[in-house]
């Protein structure tokens, strides 16, 4: 598969960028490693990092590139950015829900984000929300975000009940 996208995100890590790479591409189908580089004794002076060591791992999710990046603890994840897994039935949100909260922080779970045992924030939506959100009816329209802001995980029989 050749992956044609202009644009891919870079994710900076202290130095888990393999263990990162290993961990998304176990929980997404269709992922798989496609190349890792390493540091060298060139530029050590700026990059700090012991020659050998693993600069960057590159990866592919279900179609969509990344690279993670080993460049130390200058700079973390923060809220402000997040990646979406549209799913489309519960059994899907259960799965992804399940895999990538796994060892991450419980305190950061609300309206459907988790934040994984590598601060990454991720959102899991079922596809049907936006529909139950923009509905017609403001009261059902209503009742649905009220039912969502009451949730970690997102319940989809809960969502349309409301």
């Amino acid at each position: 598969m050749q992956l044609n996208s202009k644009i891919s995100p870079c994710l900076w890590f202290d130095n888990q960028a393999e263990a990162a790479a290993a961990f998304y591409t176990g929980i997404f189908r269709n992922s798989r490693i496609l190349n890792t580089t390493h540091y060298s004794e060139a530029g050590q002076e700026i990059h700090g990092r012991a020659p050998g060591s693993v600069m960057t791992v590159e990866f592919e999710l279900d179609g969509m590139l990344f690279t993670a990046l080993n460049g130390g603890p200058l700079f973390t994840f923060s809220e402000a950015i997040s990646f979406q897994v549209l799913c489309d039935n519960q059994a899907e949100v259960d799965y992804f829900w399940d895999g990538l909260s796994a060892g991450g922080d419980e305190a950061a779970q609300q309206c459907g984000w988790l934040k994984d045992r590598f601060g990454l924030s991720w959102q899991v939506v079922p596809k049907c929300l936006p529909e139950l959100l923009k509905h017609s009816d403001a009261e059902k329209s209503r009742r649905v975000t009220l039912a969502m802001f009451a949730m970690k995980k997102l319940d989809i029989a809960a969502l349309e009940r409301a």
